[in-house]
């Protein structure tokens, strides 16, 4: 099983930086990110390193209502060798609810343990 964080709050880097220092290295990882950077990428800042995490962005739109196709498809590309442990940052945390529901629903019910949710605005306080 695929060890999953959602990752809520704050602006786009300081999530990215939040999923850098959750990074275990050596540990296959993937790292999905919706909507654009704000310029202050972390993970862009990691050396390159091909054990390193591989990195998705999809464009910005709710994961769980207009976005959850797209979602969706690279999910089941990416559990087809699923990873250790899969980051999912959310640009827009409304949601949140519904898209564990949905993660927690088959087939991803088999394929990802989810874990708490690492709050970017709750770690920044």
């Amino acid at each position: 099983m695929t060890l999953t964080t959602l990752v809520l709050g704050g602006r786009a880097g300081a999530r990215e930086a939040a999923i850098v220092a959750a990074l275990t290295p050596g540990l296959a990882t993937v790292v999905i990110l919706e909507g654009l950077s704000d310029g202050n990428s972390a993970l862009a800042e990691l050396a390159p390193d091909p054990a390193g995490p591989s990195v998705l962005r999809i464009a910005p739109g709710c994961l769980c209502c207009s976005g959850k196709l797209v979602l969706r498809v690279n999910l089941n590309r990416i559990l087809r060798r699923p990873p250790a442990r899969l980051f999912i940052s959310l640009a827009d945390s409304r949601h949140v609810q519904e898209l564990r529901l949905w993660l927690s629903e088959p087939p991803y019910l088999d394929l990802l343990s989810l874990g708490d949710d690492l709050n970017v605005a709750a770690a920044q306080d």
